[in-house]
Formats: C-alpha cells, structure tokens, sequence
C-alpha cells in the first residue's frame, strides 16, 4: 500500500522513505542543459577523434584504409564498425539496403542487406552516399549520429539533473560513441522515458507516444522493444501512484501501448517488405543464424571454449539463450510487480533497467558498444555508485583487452592467460561484467528513480497533512 501520508514519504519493503526533493531541487537551467550538451559535444569528439586513428593515410582501390587496417585497429584499440562495414555489405558501393539482396546458404549477406534494422540501414546508406573512403564514410557517420547523443544528454539532464554527467562525460562515450550506430536507438529510448513523465499530458497519451518511440527505437536496434512491456504495465496499474484511488486495471491503456509500438514497427518496416522482401528478412535470419565465436563475446563463447565448434552446442545456444532471456524478462516484471503492491507504483524504468541487464548477460551477441545501452539507466536509476564505477572499469578492461587480444593473435604472438596482460584483462573484464549484470539486475529493482520523485512531488503534503 502506498503510503502517501501525513509524513509525505513513501513505504517501501516495510519501511518509510522520506521524501525526497522533487523536481525544483533538481532542474537544470537553461546555461546547465546548454554546458551539459557542450560537455556530451566535446567526449563525442573525443570519440571521433579516437576512431579516426585507424583511418588512412592511404586508402586502396575500394577506399579501404592503408596499411595494414585491420593490425592498427586492434593494435591501436581505435577499431570501429563503422568504418569496417564500408567494404562487404555494399555501403561502398551506395547501393540502397535491403531492397535486391539477400542471404546465402552458408550465411553471408548480399545485394545491399546488413545485419541491422531498416532504420540503421538507412543511416548506413546516408553516411555513404557522399564519401568514397572509410575514412569518409566514418566522418559522415558521426555527423548523422552526434545530434542523437546530444538530445540524449538533454533529455537526461531534463530527467535526471546533473546526474546525467554520467552520460556526457562517460568513457563508454568516448570509446563507442561512433563504434556502431547504437546512439540513435539509444535516444529512442530516453526519449520514451521523457515523453512519458514530462509530457504534460494524460498518462495514456504519454505513454502512447513513448510506445511509438521505443517502436522506432526497434527499427534503429532491436532492444528498445523490450521495455514497451513494462510501460504497458505501468499504464495498466494507473502509472504513478496508481493504485491510490484505482478500482480497476486500465487494459485498454495497456493495450493502446502495446498496439502503437507494434503499428509503429509495422508502418517503418513495411515499405521494406513490399520493396525486397527477401533482402529485409536477410537481416533477421543473419542474426537468428549467428553461430557463438570470438565475435559475440559473450559468456556462451567464453564459457564453453572446448564446444563452440560442435553444431550440436550451437542448436542448443540457439534455443537456451532466447527462453533464459524471456525467464529474465518475466521474473524483472514479477519483482516489478511485487514492489508495486508495495509502493502502490509498477517501477517501469527499474524494471526496464533490470531486463536490460538480463538480455546482456544471456543474449548470444555482447558486443562492445552495447554498454550504450545501459548507461542511460546509470542516470535514471539512483543505484549506488559503486556499481556504476565498478561496471564502467570491467567494461573499460574488457573493452580494451579484447582488442589487443585479437591483435596479439593476428600477428602471431604469445596470447594464453600466462603469458598476456590482454588475455587477463578479457578474462577479467567479461566474467566481471557479467556478475555485476546479475548484481544490478537486483539493485535497479531495489532502487528509486528521481524521475518517479518528480513526478510525485506535487502529490505529497502541503498544508495540514492533506495531500494536494
């Protein structure tokens, strides 16, 4: 039961919170989003500038970086997707994704299909269509992606106040900020947050917009698609302190949520479909096919090294992976659902954080820049520091390590845990960052949001101990 009394705290577990400063103690000016964007602006830099490194000063006939690119970008810890994916999905070529290609038998894309969604697709073949290089095409990608991360930082300064430095002068930033095209979906999915408890108009209204921007946010990278559910839950128990008052479960709200994230899906994709359908289901079934190796970094590769090369161990992946991720999904709402009993709110964000945290550990795929992802949630989730500091080292050692791994290993050097700083730093980096994910899978649904204390400031008691 909430306990929105005469105190004008709240009970959570048993226990009264006290209230806690609302949005006036915490709103940034004007002059502090403005230097908040200018800080986000200047690591963004940084991370071009980072990137940069691996690019020319030769290039070859095909606009490839020379010499030897592939040696420098892990050498150098300066690799980016960006700028490998110029040559071998027809980006080079500036040929329009999706619409004439496909897949082979043996898994290899053509014809223009990569591996991403229609949105990031698109943003592939814009970065492209002016450039000729790698180099080119990278300077161009970071021009169509850096306004992503300044309306992110924005929108969390806005939210969350001066905690969204954790965004603006984060590491992540700087070393993956132009490594994919995460940032777009990424501000899809803090803008559904923003939209939803800054939108000024009915609950419903508010998270029918945020639907719609996680449905995009989808189209971009698959992952802000799995947080339309937990808003559905929070309309369905009446948002913010919805269960004062509340006779009974909002279902048409939950299911508008529900219904525009998947017509937005629908309405994006669509022209896709009827274009090349062929080349448009190329990219799910690249990444429903994707064997378990060194490229997905994930606990299945590194946990099971002696197995990776049977068929069998790969079919079982393929089917164990999917329904632990869906487990982690349910047990984040149920937990959700539990503490809402309790507080009287369904925690959307905390339980979007938590089921974030178990697609990372569980999901085949790890890749480096998916720590993006997360970091927004660092900001909107108060959980104690110590995990934010402690997740951001592993990443960082896992960042750096696997590439001067894989480089080590090009050139034929000495690479086993005994004998490699960068082994041990893998090792390290990947078994630490996946113990902090199930440490933090805990701590976001154990945490406040001050998103959800704005939000109840002018709920709380003003004169007399009668809530306004």
């Amino acid at each position: 039961m909430t306990g929105s009394g005469k105190s004008g705290g709240r009970i959570i577990g048993g226990t009264r919170e006290s209230a806690t400063p609302g949005r006036a103690g915490r709103r940034l000016t004007m002059l502090g989003l403005a230097l908040l964007c200018l800080l986000t602006g200047l690591t963004m830099v940084l991370g071009y500038a980072n990137k940069a490194r691996c690019t020319g000063p030769g290039f070859d006939e095909w606009g490839r970086s020379e010499p030897s690119f592939q040696e420098r970008s892990y050498g150098l810890v300066c690799y980016s997707d960006i700028q490998k994916l110029w040559i071998g999905r027809d980006v080079d070529r500036h040929v329009f994704p999706y619409v004439h290609g496909g897949i082979t038998e043996d898994g290899s894309l053509y014809g223009g299909v990569v591996e991403y969604p229609v949105l990031t697709g698109m943003l592939m073949w814009l970065g492209a269509m002016f450039v000729d290089t790698d180099a080119g095409f990278l300077a161009a990608s970071a021009l169509l992606l850096a306004p992503f991360g300044l309306v992110t930082a924005w929108w969390l300064g806005r939210l969350s106040g001066w905690r969204a430095l954790l965004w603006a002068l984060s590491p992540p930033l700087v070393f993956y900020a132009f490594h994919n095209w995460d940032l777009a979906a990424v501000a899809c999915a803090v803008a559904a947050v923003f939209v939803v408890h800054r939108g000024g108009a009915s609950l419903r209204r508010r998270a029918t917009l945020g639907a719609v921007l996680l449905g995009i946010g989808f189209a971009f990278k698959i992952y802000p698609g799995i947080f339309v559910l937990p808003l559905a839950l929070y309309v369905l128990t009446g948002g913010c302190g919805g269960a004062e008052g509340v006779s009974r479960l909002d279902v048409r709200g939950a299911l508008r949520v529900a219904g525009a994230a998947v017509a937005t899906v629908v309405v994006v994709n669509l022209p896709f479909v009827l274009a090349g359908f062929e080349g448009w289901l190329a990219s799910f079934q690249y990444q429903s096919q994707r064997r378990v190796d060194l490229s997905t970094n994930s606990i299945w590769y590194w946990g099971f090294l002696p197995y990776h090369g049977s068929p069998a161990f790969q079919d079982v992946v393929g089917l164990v992976s999917p329904l632990l991720i869906l487990a982690s999904f349910a047990l984040a709402c149920w937990l959700g659902w539990r503490r809402r009993e309790r507080t009287g709110t369904f925690p959307w964000i905390q339980v979007s954080a938590a089921m974030l945290c178990g697609f990372l550990l569980l999901h085949k795929v790890h890749s480096p820049q998916y720590v993006l992802w997360l970091l927004p949630f660092f900001v909107l989730v108060s959980v104690r520091w110590g995990w934010v500091v402690a997740y951001l080292v592993a990443d960082a050692v896992m960042g750096i390590g696997i590439f001067r791994w894989l480089y080590l290993n090009m050139i034929g050097a000495s690479n086993g845990i005994h004998s490699s700083f960068a082994a041990q730093a893998v090792v390290l980096g990947v078994w630490g960052r996946a113990a902090l994910l199930v440490g933090l899978f805990v701590a976001f649904l154990a945490a406040r949001s001050p998103v959800d204390d704005d939000e109840e400031a002018p709920r709380r008691p003003l004169i007399g101990g009668r809530p306004e």
